[in-house]
């Protein structure tokens, strides 16, 4: 039973008293689940095989990408994902706290926001970048160096009204465009105790074993990508209680964008070490969050990240927990995720059991947000 932003009760009918005057919604054949929580997304990117990340960074004006935004935020919340931790505007500066305040305030549908803003990199490490050396182009996130330098952009980030610190603690700029580490682990410990100290939480972009074992150090919140990953990196991780994102649905997408049939072309390394590492870390026992990079593919198109862990090996009612409220718990929600007295009345309803086919999760019949049904 919900009342007004909040669930007032949960249990069999007859143990639960309405009002007179309450509205009844029949869901007969549904499953009833706490809102989903999408844990890795970029409201202000769309899939890579429409635009190139580049082009879209340096030729769509910022309204643009606003606008694109809003149209993204509807289309989440419309697929059951009442609430998303926004990992970056990749190169629209802070637009993504001002989209949380419309959402917030009622202006634009969407889901509860958790934004990183800018996003950190190391000065030279990331793109845009141009044959002509000198040039000054947009970059896709802020740039900072040292201790010093690294421990001013988070504060600057969290003033500019960041929930969460993402930091990119390597990159594709080795030699020949390999992926390498980029901040040193002091810079990382530094930056992780600053963004904690304000009782923020830190993700971290890494794909390398050197860069995950930096970040493990320094004592980051969550890990995404982890394509690097060790069966000793996942047990460091299991023990300092630092979670996984590993996104394999922008793995696969975006070799599909270059050609990848799957299920009829055998499998591309990549989509082998993303098996490797999935099955690591669920034998070490690490949290798993869920988070698909969405924006690298179509927003709205967020629970295939969810069908892909269980087709890697995730138990589907885990995959179901890690969507709500194992992602609620690592990233510090306290009212979302369950469907618990109190909670906030963030509720989605999908046709069949997701337990017994986890496809089913596409086929979503009822959303309601904070007490608000936004479709039915």
């Amino acid at each position: 039973m919900v009342k007004d932003d909040h669930i007032e009760a949960v249990g069999e009918p007859a143990a639960i008293k309405a009002p007179s005057n309450t509205r009844v919604i029949n869901l007969a054949g549904a499953t009833l689940m706490p809102g989903l929580i999408e844990g890795h997304s970029h409201l202000f990117l769309h899939p890579y095989n429409e635009t190139p990340w580049n082009d879209q960074v340096l030729n769509e004006s910022r309204a643009e990408r606003t606008a694109r935004a809003v149209n993204h935020a509807r289309t989440t919340l419309m697929a059951g994902f009442t609430t998303v931790r926004d990992l970056g505007t990749e190169g629209a500066a802070y637009d993504d706290v001002g989209l949380k305040s419309a959402i917030n305030k009622g202006i634009i549908p969407g889901p509860r926001m958790l934004v990183a803003t800018r996003a950190i990199v190391a000065t030279g490490s990331y793109g845009p970048k141009s044959e002509v050396a000198e040039a000054e182009l947009i970059k896709g996130a802020q740039e900072a160096d040292g201790v010093d330098g690294i421990t001013k952009v988070v504060r600057s980030q969290i003033g500019h009204g960041a929930d969460v610190v993402k930091i990119y603690v390597d990159y594709h700029w080795g030699m020949n465009d390999t992926a390498a580490p980029t901040f040193t682990e002091d810079e990382l410990k530094v930056a992780v105790e600053v963004a904690k100290s304000s009782g923020r939480i830190v993700a971290v972009h890494s794909s390398t074993t050197e860069g995950m074992r930096r970040a493990i150090a320094a004592g980051v919140t969550t890990i995404e990508h982890g394509d690097g990953g060790t069966p000793e990196l996942f047990k460091l991780m299991k023990e300092k209680c630092i979670a996984l994102c590993p996104t394999i649905n922008a793995t696969e997408s975006i070799l599909g964008y270059h050609g990848w049939k799957k299920g009829i072309d055998p499998d591309p390394s990549a989509v082998k070490q993303k098996h490797y590492i999935f099955t690591e870390a669920l034998k070490a026992g690490v949290t798993i969050c869920m988070g698909g990079d969405v924006g690298v593919f179509s927003h709205g198109d967020n629970a295939q990240e969810m069908i892909l862990m269980a087709e890697y090996g995730m138990k589907p009612l885990d995959v179901l927990r890690s969507a709500t409220s194992v992602n609620a718990a690592v990233f510090g929600l306290t009212d979302v995720g369950n469907i618990k007295i109190g909670y906030l009345a963030d509720l989605v309803a999908v046709v069949g059991n997701p337990v017994e086919d986890i496809k089913v999760l596409k086929v979503v019949k009822l959303v309601m947000k904070g007490g608000v049904v936004v479709k039915e």
